[in-house]
Order: structure tokens, then C-alpha cells, then sequence
């Protein structure tokens, strides 16, 4: 009996253990990522030398978490202020957060063919938790010229043809979602593509205002790792000692 008693006691326990310990094996899934960025620029005019910018004010979930910067200038093209940006991971629950936003913006580039190009603030945001991944994107006080006032909160990929005369020369998405192949989201609030190739065309490449990308989430909290070791220890005290009570118990009534 006593080492019927003592067999149980130590296989619940070993059962326990391996459960508060399974965590210690690296998963198989990487954690989630999230990251995100105020302005890049990455275009060539007509007549001009290749212009690059950013990405500015660069934050990661890996660090730096948090970044900003004052401006940004890319003359011709691009003016804009205050850049803030954030990513992080909740090692708990595994949720992503990533977020950019940048103040007063305009696209001097646009001006020939819409007019003055204003907004006072452009934001990227999306999570990923454990249902899913998701993304918006706030423009306030936006002003596009020729084309008007726009929606705050655009529909996602909202497209608006730039034409120069008859001719298309670019194209501006506003709430642009991209899913990507490992399963994270991109968010782009603003997205200007110069449509080289065609006659009249400004030239080719890309302006991006604000943009986020993030998730898969990342798997809960090891059980082993954090809090969850000291769950793990606790459930195995639990179970362990009162069989050891009993075991004793019985031995010294014998």
C-alpha cells in the first residue's frame, strides 16, 4: 500500500512537472512581430536624380519600441512634422501592436496636377491577437485639392486616380492593407505610386505616409516562463504534498 501510495504520488507529480516545464522547448512558431515607420520615400522624377528617403522614426517590437522625429523634408515631393511611432508585444498574452503618426503633411509633388495637398495628420494602426489581425487608418483635415475633402476613416485600398490632363500619372491609396504571405498585416494610411512608363508621367516610385505592420500574434506565455513557472510550481505543490501528508500519515500510524 505505502508504495502504491508513493508510485502515484511521484507519477502526478512527474505529470505535473513536465506540464509547468513544457514551456522550456523552444515553440515552433516564432513570436510575433510588429513594426513601424513615419515617412520613406523612394522615387526618381523626370530630369532628376533618384531621391531616397527613410524609413523615418523606425520602431520594432525587438527595440527601439517607441520613435519619433520633428520632420521630414524631400524637397518637391514630400513636407511633414511631427513623426511618432510605436510597436510592441504583450509577452502574456502574445498581442501586437503597431501604430505611426505623422503631422502636417504635404505633397508639393501633386500640386500641378490637384492643387495644394494638406493633412494635418495621418495614422496607421493594427493589432494581432489570438483572433486575428486587423488595421485602420485616421487622416484628419484631409484637403486633396481638386478632389476635396475625404472620409477620417477611408475604406481599406481606397484608390484615387492623379491625372495630368487625360493622362494617369499616379495613383493614391489611402487605408492600404497588404497581407503578407507569413500571415502579418501591413497598413499604409497613405500611399502615392508615381505610374512611370506612361507619356506625361512625373516620374516612378513610391511616397509612404505612416504605416504599420504586425502579427501573426505570438503564442501565449510559456507556462514555464514568467508567471507561468510560478503557476506550474504551485499547481505541482498542490497535487504533490498532500499525497506526501497522506503517505506519512499512513507510515507513522503503521
Amino acid at each position: 500500500m505505502k508504495k502504491h501510495l508513493l508510485r502515484r504520488g511521484g507519477m502526478l507529480a512527474a505529470v505535473v512537472a513536465s506540464i509547468a516545464l513544457a514551456g522550456a522547448v523552444p515553440a515552433s512558431a516564432a513570436p510575433g512581430d510588429g513594426s513601424a515607420y513615419g515617412v520613406n520615400v523612394d522615387v526618381k522624377l523626370l530630369g532628376a536624380d533618384a531621391v531616397k528617403l527613410g524609413p523615418l522614426a523606425a520602431a520594432n517590437t525587438d527595440g527601439p519600441t517607441s520613435n519619433s522625429t520633428v520632420s521630414a523634408n524631400a524637397a518637391g515631393i514630400l513636407t511633414a512634422g511631427v513623426i511618432n511611432t510605436s510597436a510592441v508585444r504583450d509577452d502574456n498574452s502574445g498581442a501586437v501592436t503597431a501604430k505611426a503618426s505623422t503631422a502636417d503633411v504635404g505633397l508639393p509633388l501633386l500640386k500641378a496636377a490637384l492643387g495644394n495637398v494638406g493633412i494635418k495628420a495621418v495614422e496607421a494602426v493594427c493589432t494581432a491577437t489570438q483572433e486575428g489581425v486587423k488595421g485602420s487608418s485616421t487622416l484628419v483635415g484631409a484637403d486633396l485639392g481638386s478632389v476635396g475633402d475625404v472620409d477620417s476613416n477611408p475604406a481599406p485600398n481606397t484608390q484615387i486616380k492623379v491625372g495630368l490632363g487625360p493622362v494617369n500619372v499616379a495613383t493614391l491609396i489611402l487605408n492600404e492593407q497588404i497581407k503578407n504571405k507569413d500571415g502579418s498585416l501591413t497598413v499604409n494610411a497613405l500611399h502615392l505610386k508615381l505610374l512611370g512608363g506612361v507619356v506625361g508621367a512625373l516620374g516612378s516610385g513610391d511616397v509612404i505616409v505612416s504605416s504599420a505592420t504586425c502579427g501573426p500574434a505570438a503564442p501565449p506565455m510559456p507556462l514555464a516562463s514568467g508567471a507561468g513557472l510560478w503557476v506550474g510550481l504551485g499547481v505541482l505543490a498542490a497535487v504533490a504534498v498532500p499525497v506526501g501528508l497522506r503517505f506519512t500519515r499512513r507510515r507513522s500510524v503503521a
